[in-house]
């Protein structure tokens, strides 16, 4: 009974510890994205204000970013929660012969 509640544990643990890293991930790029666009803006400003280049890193990055937070906060994780509950159930069933 015991080794039930610590495999329990375990999953958890390492659960949460993959949710950390894909947060840690997705606020990492986000603070890059904060410090490295207005530097590129004062740049661009600063050398080139005819031609504003720095729109495009901003916007590539900007929908990169978008994406990741997606996939870190989003739309696809309940029912992603939900299809994998779904299979381990279906494995843990008795095998079922069809013929």
């Amino acid at each position: 009974m015991e080794t039930i509640s610590v495999n329990k544990e375990t999953i958890a643990y390492r659960k949460a510890s993959r949710r950390v890293k894909e947060l840690k991930g997705f606020y990492g790029n986000l603070t890059s994205y904060c410090l490295v666009i207005p530097f590129l803006a004062i740049l661009n400003l600063i050398t080139a204000p005819e031609h504003l280049w720095f729109l495009w890193p901003m916007l590539g990055w900007g929908m990169g970013l978008f994406a990741h937070g997606v996939n870190v906060f989003g739309i696809g994780k309940a029912w992603e929660e939900k299809k994998i509950k779904e299979l381990m159930e279906k494995d843990a069933q008795p095998f079922k012969k069809t013929f």
